[in-house]
């Protein structure tokens, strides 16, 4: 049994939603496994500055709800003359709103992002990585998906979307040595999320208080988490959707202290 950690050394990763937050740390992530980074983001900065930062970064503006994305991922690995090894879907959008405050065009932009997007990008990683024999797919889906939350009726029904998707595309690709996992991230401090985590007690109340961890998590902590799917040291895992979210989804009935020693 081999028990050296995995470097991914080598290995082409392509991370949608790269410019910011999550998707910054998990493209910083796996540049320390020495790996190399299609970086994809629709604003052309946060991927130019990361390109411009590390030489393994090349970046690729694009929307992954345009339909001609797959092709310029394509377009930049043949000319860096690279395989396609894992992908991460991880761009997304999230607002929260109830049904009754959820428009068609709300449900059909969460669904156009969240799940579409994730979904015509799979297919085409699914199409590059069976000739040569695999590759590791990883979904950013949300502890919303799995937990019926309230006020989050389009995002939550999307990422309920991309874990039915993860699950099923782990079965049919398996046989092919293609793995495909997603990451339920709870309360994550971003730039998108900052301000209301500040200014919001009742969210800190129960996204924090409410969790047995009593913190609110890191971009690091879900890239950490990513980059284990996607390497070698998760090779017997597909189908898996992994909670970071600090105990939250468990934390039902949470402790007002902490546990003392001889209590």
């Amino acid at each position: 049994m081999d028990l050296r950690m995995n470097t991914l050394d080598g290995r082409t990763v392509v991370v949608t939603g790269a410019g910011q937050g999550i998707g910054h740390a998990i493209v910083e992530a796996f540049l320390a496994a020495n790996a190399r980074i299609i970086a994809v983001d629709r604003e052309a900065d946060g991927i130019e500055a990361l390109a411009a930062a590390n030489p393994n970064v090349i970046a690729v503006t694009s929307d992954v709800t345009d339909e001609a994305t797959p092709g310029k991922i394509s377009a930049a690995l043949d000319e860096a003359g690279l395989r396609l090894d894992v992908l991460v879907n991880n761009a997304g959008i999230a607002k929260g709103a109830h049904a009754l405050d959820t428009s068609d065009d709300d449900f059909r932009r969460y669904f156009d992002v969240n799940v579409l997007g994730l979904f015509r990008l799979s297919r085409w990683a699914v199409s590059r990585m069976i000739t040569p024999g695999g590759g590791a797919i990883v979904n950013t889906a949300s502890i919303f998906g799995l937990i019926g939350a309230p006020s989050s009726a389009g995002y939550s029904m999307s990422k309920a979307a991309v874990v039915g998707l993860t699950r099923q595309m782990a079965n049919d690709f398996g046989p092919n040595g293609i793995r495909v996992n997603a990451v339920a991230p709870g309360l994550i401090e971003t730039p998108l999320t900052a301000e209301r985590i500040r200014t919001e007690a009742w969210r800190r109340q129960i996204m924090i208080d409410g969790a047995p961890l009593r913190r609110v998590g890191t971009p690091g902590d879900v890239a950490r988490v990513v980059r284990f799917l996607a390497s070698d040291e998760a090779g017997f895992m597909t189908g898996q959707v992994l909670s970071v979210d600090g105990g939250w989804a468990i934390g039902r009935y949470p402790r007002e202290e902490a546990i003392h020693a001889g209590a």
